[in-house]
């Protein structure tokens, strides 16, 4: 499990992008919350999530509030 902060929102657009613990940074649609809604999130929120390949790089899933 990785842990980082919400870095930024696209609200209008569903999607965003965390910032994880060693700096890099990871995109995250919506669909990937897990005990939370997307307009309950707040930048600089931390998270807990995994992260899975895609094309266009990595990409958070499984998100959650870091406990």
């Amino acid at each position: 499990m990785h842990k980082g902060k919400v870095k930024k929102l696209v609200r209008d657009r569903g999607f965003g992008f965390i910032s994880d613990s060693d700096g890099t940074e990871v995109f995250f649609h919506q669909s990937a919350l897990t005990d939370l809604k997307f307009d309950t999130l707040n930048e600089d929120q931390e998270v807990e999530f995994e992260v899975e390949k895609s094309p266009k790089g990595p990409r958070a899933i499984n998100i959650k509030v870091a406990a």
